[in-house]
């Protein structure tokens, strides 16, 4: 084989590697991105709970929640 050839052979070997890593890459990104809006779903609920039960009088709520620190410091 000549040079040229393994030359071709070599950046053929090299793209075809890439193209791999390339959906690879593809896959984890994708479902990073399901976890993510997952998450920000999840994120979204707790607040809106927290929100509900700082305003229900019956879950102790009607209180302003502030950021002190707890009697143990």
């Amino acid at each position: 084989m000549s040079d040229i050839e393994e030359q071709l052979i070599d950046v053929q070997t090299r793209v075809a590697y890439q193209e791999d890593t390339l959906a690879q890459l593809n896959d984890v990104i994708t479902k990073q991105d399901a976890e993510i809006v997952q998450l920000k779903q999840q994120v979204r609920l707790l607040a809106q709970r927290l929100d509900e039960l700082a305003r229900d009088p019956a879950q102790g709520g009607d209180t302003e929640i502030t950021n002190e620190r707890p009697p143990h410091y």
